[in-house]
């Protein structure tokens, strides 16, 4: 059982560190450092190297740069699959892995390191191998857990995934009706241009997309006028996306203005205990403690690392205990903010996993009919809620400062 719960720290402890934008202590700062300046050095290596000077007088030094950089990609990827479970909590050990590995960043991750020792054993495809090293640059997007700003095209192209979509097969049917078009008419005047389906699908594609590179274009009066009118098309049409786009930015940036219109809004109050030796709760699980009515262990400070408490955390000796209690009078975290969900609130009906709140945002409370709701990911929010939520900030805050 001991083992088990060291394990279960050591995993807490790696995941902390390997997960960007978690900067509650120095080891995890490094390692975001670390991350960042390895990715960047490999990539400026990889586009001097395609410079001859460069490489004539640098080749040794890119290719360590390109060598050591791409053992710590392999060791990062490593990490990432035994600390999977917990990014993904409520699943088995071998399930977390599966959906680590098979997710966006975890073939990203692997394409990282796996192309460079795959010549290795399979050298007729090194020049293919060495094309997927350009997946590392995606490694870059691992940064936007600095900035929320960044995370708004992704919000918007997955909120408006099913129009973007919908437009874009208009265009693609409007392309391929274009070049039927286009070589019925041009192909009897231009057998060499417009030879066949596909060159009049470049060209339609260009002309469409108002790229119009100029190398085939209609020289009969029916092709000329024809292709007048897709042009008139074209401009209409790809102008589509765009306003879909651009109308997702408008509503994302008017939810964070309603967000702060409609919340209602009032200080906490916390408490901070100790965990000494001969305390009862040494050794117990979160889901084991018997919390008095309208409390919670909202936060554990472990060597200096905060933590979320979840259910299967246990309490170890010398943990600080951030205790939330509804009656409260002692002490006061100014910057953590109850929200209630008023009828027309954002969060409504919505997943705690789903919601589009900063990275550097926790909810660690919610109260529904007078009972207090562990807030997993899996929790859907109803009007009436009553939602705690705090930031990194004011967890830096809190425990520099004594609350007594």
């Amino acid at each position: 059982m001991e083992n088990n719960s060291n394990w279960e720290i050591t995993q807490q402890k790696l995941f902390a560190m390997v997960s960007t934008g978690v900067t509650d202590s120095p080891l995890n700062q490094f390692y975001d450092i670390l991350s960042t300046v390895a990715l960047i050095a490999n990539l400026v290596c990889a586009f001097a190297s395609t410079f001859e000077s460069a490489r004539a007088t640098y080749g040794t030094l890119f290719h360590w740069v390109d060598e050591i950089t791409v053992l710590f990609f392999a060791i990062d990827y490593v990490l990432r699959i035994l600390t999977a479970r917990q990014q993904y909590k409520g699943c088995s050990a071998g399930a977390a892995v599966g959906r680590y590995v098979t997710s966006g960043y975890g073939i990203i991750d692997l394409l990282s390191f796996l192309p460079h020792y795959l010549p290795t054993f399979f050298p007729a495809g090194a020049a293919v191998f060495r094309m997927f090293r350009v997946v590392r640059i995606f490694r870059l997007f691992r940064i936007n857990a600095y900035s929320d700003s960044l995370t708004l095209i992704g919000n918007v192209l997955s909120k408006k995934r099913t129009q973007i979509l919908a437009s874009i097969f208009v265009i693609a049917l409007l392309i391929l009706a274009s070049s039927l078009c286009m070589y019925s008419v041009e192909h009897d005047a231009q057998p060499d241009v417009f030879e066949n389906a596909f060159s009049a699908i470049w060209w339609a594609t260009s002309t469409l997309l108002t790229v119009g590179y100029g190398d085939i274009y209609p020289i009969t009066v029916m092709g000329q006028i024809l292709g007048i009118v897709i042009t008139f098309l074209g401009v209409l049409l790809v102008a589509i996306p765009t306003g879909i786009i651009s109308a997702g930015f408008v509503e994302e940036y008017q939810l964070a203005t309603r967000l702060a219109d409609i919340e209602q809004q009032q200080n906490v109050r916390f408490i901070k205990a100790s965990i000494d030796p001969g305390d009862a709760w040494i050794g117990k699980s979160i889901s084991e403690i018997a919390m008095p009515s309208g409390s919670i262990i909202a936060l554990i400070i472990r060597d200096g690392e905060t933590m979320v408490p979840r259910g299967d955390v246990e309490i170890l000796l010398g943990d600080k205990l951030i205790i939330c209690a509804e009656s409260a009078t002692e002490g006061m975290l100014e910057d953590v903010k109850e929200i209630i969900l008023g009828k027309n609130h954002p969060w409504n009906d919505h997943r705690i996993r789903d919601l589009d709140i900063s990275r550097q945002t926790f909810i660690v409370l919610v109260e529904r009919d007078g009972k207090t709701v562990k807030p997993d990911g899996d929790l859907v929010l109803l009007e009436g809620d009553r939602v705690l939520v705090y930031t990194k900030e004011s967890i830096r805050k809190y425990t520099q400062e004594p609350l007594f």
